[in-house]
């Protein structure tokens, strides 16, 4: 690290960076732009905590039609802590890391029910709040109800990594960048700043490529000084992914309706629609016993699904039946062909229907 951004500047640099927010602030439909904040209008806590809730480890550009279907089908914590589990579940289906879709609607609910369906202001009250933490409770405190909170995201990191030339690795790095971000959160229009930082990663200081030429810091900025601006942030070295695997059965009934059932609310995938299975073990170990959910004449696609975790690679043998009117099963339930949805299922079972589906 070479430079520590003296307090002294801080106001200085929140100024500058607010000024070049007001001119080049992203268009999102969860976000109240600075004109119209500055003409009073504030934005609705319900839209901001449900895009941060989204955007954790997901895109923008994945989480916006998302968001807008979310939005159009619950427009307020209430109407969505009044929805069905499998409703949500369904909708969220293709988003990835369904823990936080089971954590949004035990959130909305004690919203609803704990706070009369208004969110609280404090960053304290918001992180008592299900699936709420640090980062969250700051995001929602600072951009909802312009709390002077330090707002850290990956973005963030990033610019506080250049400004300062810290070559310190992640995750190591994770306090000594965020006591920078604190230092220069300005006590004037935080939640404004704090989307002006972000949105200064996300643009400008860029992972690769960052466009410094157009950077409102870079007269201030340490790594630019340097010429180390595009091999930071460092990261320690990445482990390697184990592999596991497993078997999914995939019953059709002559009718057309398709074996499915609810996966338990602990665990990848809780909660979600999805094709009965067995466990996913070690790729080094022997494939688990045949399972199957019903009595049929299981044979064996030539094609695995195959998906990645944030922890494994996971690949599944596909076992695929056409199984009469009158078999029972031992697991799950058949849906009927006008009520079964692909676009419900998760991406790792959507996968497996893709496979095994009649031509």
């Amino acid at each position: 690290m070479t430079d520590a951004a003296p307090t002294a500047r801080a106001p200085r640099l929140a100024a500058e960076l607010l000024d070049w927010y007001d001119r080049h602030a992203r268009a999102m439909p969860w976000r109240t732009g600075p004109a119209a904040r500055a003409d009073g209008v504030r934005p609705d806590p319900y839209r901001v905590w449900l895009s941060e809730i989204m955007l954790q480890q997901t895109t923008v550009a994945a989480v916006k039609p998302y968001f807008e279907a979310f939005t159009a089908r619950w427009p307020t914590v209430s109407d969505l802590a009044a929805a069905a589990d499998a409703d949500v579940m369904a909708a969220w289906a293709g988003l990835g890391y369904y823990a936080r879709a089971r954590n949004l609607l035990k959130c909305a609910r004690a919203v609803a029910e704990t706070h009369d369906g208004v969110f609280p202001d404090s960053h304290d009250a918001l992180l008592s709040l299900p699936g709420v933490g640090p980062y969250t409770a700051a995001a929602v405190s600072a951009i909802a109800f312009d709390r002077p909170e330090t707002v850290v995201d990956g973005n963030v990191e990033r610019v506080m990594a250049r400004l300062h030339d810290e070559h310190t690795p992640l995750p190591a790095a994770k306090p000594i960048l965020t006591e920078h971000a604190r230092a220069l959160t300005p006590p004037v229009r935080p939640g404004d700043y704090a989307q002006a930082v972000m949105d200064l990663g996300a643009t400008i200081c860029t992972p690769r490529n960052p466009a410094c030429g157009l950077c409102p810091w870079r007269t201030d900025c340490a790594a630019w000084a340097a010429g180390t601006a595009p091999e930071l942030p460092k990261k320690a070295p990445k482990k390697v992914k184990p592999t596991r695997h497993g078997i999914a059965y995939l019953a059709r009934r002559v009718d057309g309706a398709w074996l499915l059932e609810t996966r338990p609310e602990t665990g990848l995938l809780g909660g979600m629609l999805g094709w009965p299975g067995t466990d996913w073990v070690s790729r080094d170990a022997a494939l688990p016993d045949d399972a199957p959910p019903i009595r049929a004449e299981w044979r064996t696609l030539s094609e695995e699904a195959r998906h990645t975790f944030t922890h494994f690679h996971l690949r599944l043998t596909l076992r695929v039946a056409l199984v009469p009117m009158d078999r029972a099963p031992c697991r799950g339930e058949f849906i009927p062909a006008p009520e079964f949805r692909p676009a419900d299922l998760p991406t790792l079972m959507r996968k497996a229907f893709d496979l095994a589906r009649p031509r």
